[in-house]
Order: C-alpha cells, then structure tokens, then sequence
C-alpha cells in the first residue's frame, strides 16, 4: 500500500492541516503559492540534514531543525524551546528517501575510514566512536521512522499538531504520510 498523498492542489492537503502552517508549508512548496511576508515563525520544521533537500517557504516563516534522518530525540530541548517561547503549535517533520541515515552498518568502513583518513583520528577511536553512536541514529526504513517519531512528539507535547511527511529527493515534492 502506497502510504504517500502528492499534494499538487490545496484540495489535496489532509482538512486536519488546512488553513495551519503545515497547509501552508505544503501550499508554498508544492503548488507554488506566492510568498507571504512574516515577522515571526508559525511553524517547526524537523527535517534531515541531507544537502539534497531546499524548501521554498517565506523568510521567517519557520524554525528549522536539521538533524540525519529528522531525528529530533537529540534536539528536543529546542524542540521544547521553540514551543515554550517560540509560540509554535505546529511541527512539520520531514523525512526523506535514499537517507543516509538507514542501514548505517553498511557504511561502516567508509565512516571509520573517512574519519581516520579525512579528520585524522585513529582507527580504534573511530570504530568505537561509530560502534557508540549508529544504533542511536541508524532509523531504519524512512516513513516507518517519521511516523513513529511523529507519534513520540505527540505523546510528548499532546497539545502540538505534528505532521508526518516524506521528501522525495527525485522530483523535490513533499507528500503527506497517510497514518492509517
């Protein structure tokens, strides 16, 4: 079952998202609604730290975590910070295909490798430093992740909309995730 709605009209987007940042950030995005002028942000956008993604949204109209696979669990104070003073209510968390952040195993050497030879650390450091931190990090499949990290930031924060999405890094088209 394909889990991913294209969002090519306003019409298109879930009703519990319209008339919300995360209706506009799709609106913006994908059907290319022109660019309203902000002076603070509506929204938090958590998303990977992959270069292959650029999002066409309004100056200020988003706070924006980058972190690999759009893992917030590291980020969560300024999950929390972003809320508390930043008076967002909405979170767009955004995943993506071909993520580096899946099967990290498989990287393994080149991580190891790429650390002793590029940032001159020793082979033990890097093998323990990976062996220490890709189980923290390693997501498994994309959507699977953003929907269960999506259902960990509801659990904790029960009054903040949160939206599970996908970014396809072929066509740079963002689609809603269908939960059921």
């Amino acid at each position: 079952m394909n889990r991913l709605t294209d969002i090519k009209t306003a019409e298109d987007i879930f009703p519990e998202y319209r008339g919300t940042p995360i209706g506009l950030l799709l609106e913006f995005h994908n059907i290319g609604r022109p660019l309203d002028s902000y002076t603070q942000a509506d929204l938090l956008i958590g998303m990977c730290m992959d270069n292959r993604k650029s999002l066409r949204i309004p100056d200020n109209f988003a706070y924006i975590l980058r972190a690999g696979g759009a893992n917030l669990r590291y980020s969560e104070f300024k999950v929390s910070y972003a809320i508390a003073v930043g008076n967002i209510r909405h979170i767009a968390l955004i995943g993506h295909n071909k993520c580096g952040m899946v099967n990290l195993i498989s990287r393994k050497n080149q991580f190891i490798n790429g650390l002793v030879e590029k940032a001159g650390w020793d082979k033990e450091w890097a093998e323990e430093h990976f062996q220490h931190f890709a189980p923290m990090f390693e997501i498994g499949n994309e959507i699977d992740f953003v929907l269960s990290e999506a259902k960990r930031l509801r659990l904790r924060y029960p009054k903040i909309q949160v939206a599970p999405m996908h970014y396809n890094v072929d066509n740079n088209r963002l689609y809603l995730i269908r939960e059921k």
